[in-house]
């Protein structure tokens, strides 16, 4: 089959194209998925080139072409263990069922597909543990993967397979950091709200009933208006001035860096700030007289409970969101669709198409 391996942590070269992988077979309990999309994430890019390692200090656009020089292997994912390469990555697939394992009922075969991409079947559903689909086990830059029945759901939709493979990773992610932060009806700000993850974050908290304000650049705000913010605030601007000190109730913040003591001001007392990325740098100050004075809340969101990605399911057929995908690859072109990806200038999803069937030219 054709698929793109992951050969170890760097750059661009890194990402090397193949046409004469094994297609894999399914074991117990598991399904064989032909993939028809996947989407790509910030995720991706941070596992191969290792920002994830505490010996990287900068934001993941100043190694994500080339890599980092000094990084940790053992720590350099996002669970802190070393990765087994070569690995196919891609935490993003839609696709059909198309044989399955021991254990799984032939029935569903032909099932239009999404896979949970935070999997909890290989940690036997311990609390706050889980494997990232691409990164602990192969994923979805490639013609076929398997996944765990039980964590590969079927979706019956009319949307397009590009559409539905931006769905797992940006869409849990956004929807888990307002499941943990207890979003309702109030003032809500999203950070690097032009993004993936951003945009679904400004679609999911309208549906829960919230004024959004999102932060972007410029030249995107009309396209996050368009998804149902109620205001945009240009990322270069001082918040605090253009919002005022406790002006938003909840702040789910994807950018992190320098900004983040900015973010914790706007909170009232008792407000809840929720963290899921640090696309602007991974480390900051914090004056712990803000936190405790205040009562504030911080929540770090990885760990996905069950329930966020089988609501997702119901939003998606009862037509609630939609995703934005900006534009296509073929799955050969991962690299010059990452570039794309760190450049920054897209409006939400860019997504891989494998070649159909068993071709794979």
């Amino acid at each position: 089959m054709a698929a793109v391996l992951l050969t170890g942590h760097g750059g661009l070269e890194r990402l090397e194209y193949r046409t004469d992988v094994e297609v894999p077979r399914p074991d117990e309990g598991e399904v064989l998925i032909q993939i028809a999309a996947a989407g790509i994430n910030n995720t991706d890019v941070n596992t191969r080139i290792g920002w994830y390692s505490k010996a990287v200090g900068s934001e993941t656009g100043e190694g994500g072409a080339a890599g980092f020089d000094a990084i940790d292997d053992v720590d350099a994912t996002w669970s802190g263990k070393a990765l087994e390469f070569p690995r196919i990555q891609g935490a993003d697939v839609c696709g059909r069922i198309v044989d399955v394992g021991e254990g799984v009922s032939p029935d569903r075969v032909g099932e239009r597909v999404l896979v949970r991409n935070m999997l909890r079947t290989p940690v036997d559903y311990r609390p706050f543990e889980c494997w990232t689909f691409g990164s602990e086990c192969d994923g979805g830059f490639a013609q076929f993967t398997v996944a765990p029945s039980q964590e590969t759901h079927a979706v019956r939709s009319d949307w397009s397979d590009e559409e539905l493979a931006a769905v797992p990773c940006a869409y849990s992610t956004a929807e888990n950091m307002l499941h943990r932060a207890a979003v309702g009806p109030e003032r809500v700000l999203v950070t690097g709200a032009s993004g993936g993850v951003g945009l679904a974050a400004v679609q999911l908290a309208k549906r829960r009933g919230a004024t959004v304000i999102a932060v972007s650049s410029a030249a995107k705000a009309a396209g996050v208006l368009a998804q149902g913010a109620d205001r945009t605030v240009d990322r270069g601007a001082d918040l605090i001035s253009a919002l005022g000190a406790g002006s938003v109730d909840v702040v789910i913040d994807l950018v992190g860096g320098p900004q983040f003591p900015r973010l914790l001001d706007l909170l009232p007392p008792g407000g809840r700030y929720a963290s899921a990325g640090a696309i602007g740098g991974p480390t900051a100050e914090i004056d712990l007289r803000t936190l405790y004075l205040r009562d504030l809340s911080l929540f770090g969101c990885t760990f996905q409970e069950d329930e966020v990605f089988e609501n997702l399911i119901g939003y998606i057929e009862r037509g609630e969101v939609r995703p934005v995908v900006s534009r296509t690859y073929h799955l050969k072109d991962i690299a010059r669709a990452q570039e794309e990806f760190l450049s920054k200038q897209h409006l939400g999803k860019l997504v891989l198409v494998p070649p159909p069937g068993g071709n794979t030219a």
